[in-house]
């Protein structure tokens, strides 16, 4: 873990300085946003300094808020492996890309036509394609996922596939149990019947190399700000099918693309932001990259920061095994690790999710608890919808240090109520 330059790293994000009464913040509530680096800051600042002025103008503020406008859909290319800016959309967040895209769709699909949904999704890839099948009359199919492997095995989308299926909707990664699905296998299942694959990749993003045109899906979407950037959401999608499908827009928009999902005068001051986010990763991969180019320097960033994570959820989940009452929802073999993204969920046998947060949050560790937005998967696993599990969220801006703080803390926390239990209790 030496070889990674964690010191470097967190010195690119002030937010991780930042104290509370003197105590430090320990940030592991990453899955639902992580912290930014100070250039991604400082071009906010910049744009409003420099560039501030609506698109297409001939002065100087606006040719340069047209290459901020261009230039963050070339970076997300980028991020996302995709050919060019023709491929991506931006949109306020992933939830309200996916409600868009799924109007859209549904101008294509009849009453009795199929949907697959996951019961492992997060509800952004869930209540759009409910709401898009309810209007159409459209028939929603249930795909399970296996709670020995926590993943979607394969046999169970053939079980559920049929010739009226239209479309999968498909998470890469679970934001609760942090497990990996196989989306290239999926995916070419599901084409064999003719049906669109839509993939989720909020979670996957921020900590694994994205390559969307190699997984066989047709739309693929993320955050920005889970992968160290402002709040806009992303999607990538195959050229023709952008070009093809209905756009919602105003009439003086171009029909031409990326410009024909805009919906609106974007918030330009995120999309500098976000150009900057993919610089913060350029820079991190640029001493390790192969060649100059930025997909090559998005490459060697991820390479070291899925090794950096890895080594921090194994130790994180070793501590974890080692508690009484605990048990992680979700993959905790170390032969497996490959399998899931640095979020690690656990219930207590005695102990309630919400106040188990709540206790790490006097002690400066921020952690979430909840259904986090992953109704069915609690549904699935039997657990309480609203108090759900602890979610201990990683990055790699995270140290050893940190993830011996919540184990230890953790530890004192469980151990608190057989210590408090009354004289009588403790006597029989």
């Amino acid at each position: 873990m030496n070889l990674f330059p964690i010191d470097r790293v967190r010195a690119e994000f002030p937010s991780l300085a930042t104290r509370d009464a003197g105590r430090p913040r320990v940030y592991l509530d990453n899955p639902a946003g992580t912290q930014v680096p100070r250039q991604v800051i400082e071009a906010v600042a910049r744009f409003f300094t420099e560039d501030n002025a609506n698109l297409g103008g001939s002065f100087a503020s606006s040719k340069a808020a047209d290459e901020v406008f261009y230039g963050a859909y070339r970076a997300l290319a980028d991020l996302l492996g995709g050919q060019s800016e023709r491929e991506i959309a931006i949109g306020q967040s992933m939830t309200a890309l996916t409600y868009t895209f799924s109007r859209s769709l549904g101008r294509e699909f009849r009453p009795g036509d199929e949907i697959i949904l996951t019961r492992m999704d997060h509800e952004g890839n869930i209540s759009p394609w409910l709401a898009m099948a309810e209007e159409r009359g459209m028939v929603v199919r249930w795909l399970p996922f296996d709670k020995h492997s926590w993943r979607i095995e394969p046999h169970a989308l053939d079980e559920v596939l049929s010739d009226r299926t239209r479309l999968l909707a498909l998470n890469y990664a679970s934001n609760l149990t942090g497990s990996i699905n196989d989306v290239r296998t999926l995916a070419a299942r599901a084409k064999k019947t003719g049906a669109l694959v839509y993939v989720d990749a909020v979670q996957f993003a921020p900590h694994r190399l994205v390559d969307a045109p190699s997984l066989g899906c047709d739309f693929l979407t993320c955050s920005a700000y889970k992968i160290y950037g402002p709040h806009v959401g992303v999607l990538w999608g195959k050229e023709d099918l952008l070009q093809d499908m209905y756009a919602y827009k105003v009439r003086p928009v171009p029909d031409t693309l990326p410009d024909r999902f805009e919906v609106g005068t974007p918030q330009l001051e995120l999309y500098a932001a976000t150009i900057a986010a993919v610089e913060y990763l350029e820079w991190l991969g640029q001493s390790a990259a192969a060649s100059d180019s930025r997909r090559s320097r998005i490459e060697s960033a991820f390479a070291q920061i899925t090794a950096w994570e890895t080594a921090l959820t194994q130790r994180l989940i070793d501590g974890l095994l080692a508690i009484s009452g605990v048990e992680i929802r979700g993959i905790s073999d170390a032969a497996h690790m490959e399998h899931r993204v640095p979020t690690v969920s656990f219930t207590h046998a005695s102990r309630r999710s919400a106040e188990i947060a709540s206790a790490l949050a006097q002690r400066g560790i921020f952690v979430w608890s909840g259904h986090n937005f992953a109704l069915e998967l609690a549904r699935s696993l039997g657990l309480d919808e609203e108090d759900g599990v602890v979610r201990i969220g990683l990055a790699h801006y995270n140290t050893p240090q940190e993830v011996d703080m919540v184990v230890a803390a953790l530890a004192d926390i469980l151990a608190e109520k057989s210590n408090k239990a009354p004289a009588a209790a403790r006597a029989r």
